[in-house]
């Protein structure tokens, strides 16, 4: 099952970061959390891994019609888009927010969904990235 939009990107985990947030950015989305898993879990378990970060975006017009549509939806909110080292190059994972209509089998959530991964998309293509392979154990 693919349940993110996935590119890859040829530059430092740095600048990805804030490329992708300058991208989300500039369709409405803003940032509500980063979770620094990397360093979560260098500080929890001692585990060492690749740079990983869990971006919390959300699109306050979004989340409000999908909060009207649905109010259990917060539970699946906000889209979630992770940017992480893959060897010498970074990916970007985002959420489809056509997961949440899939949930929730509520198609009063449809259109919202459309708009979220309209939105989210044209971040991604900004962003210049290739598509990458989705295999979900990478």
């Amino acid at each position: 099952m693919h349940y993110t939009n996935t590119i890859r990107l040829h530059r430092g985990f740095d600048d990805a970061v804030t490329e992708v947030k300058d991208a989300l950015k500039l369709r409405g989305f803003g940032t509500l959390t980063e979770i620094d898993v990397q360093a979560t879990l260098k500080e929890k378990l001692g585990a060492d891994m690749e740079p990983y970060l869990i971006i919390g975006a959300c699109n306050p017009s979004l989340a409000h019609r999908a909060l009207d549509a649905e109010r259990r939806i917060g539970a699946l909110l906000p889209c979630n888009v992770v940017v992480r080292q893959d060897g010498d190059s970074v990916i970007v994972d985002a959420l489809d927010p056509a997961i949440m209509v899939g949930v929730t089998d509520n198609p009063a959530l449809q259109p919202v969904a459309e708009e979220a991964a309209r939105l989210i998309g044209e971040a991604l293509a900004a962003l210049g990235g290739t598509a990458a392979a989705t295999d979900d154990r990478a």
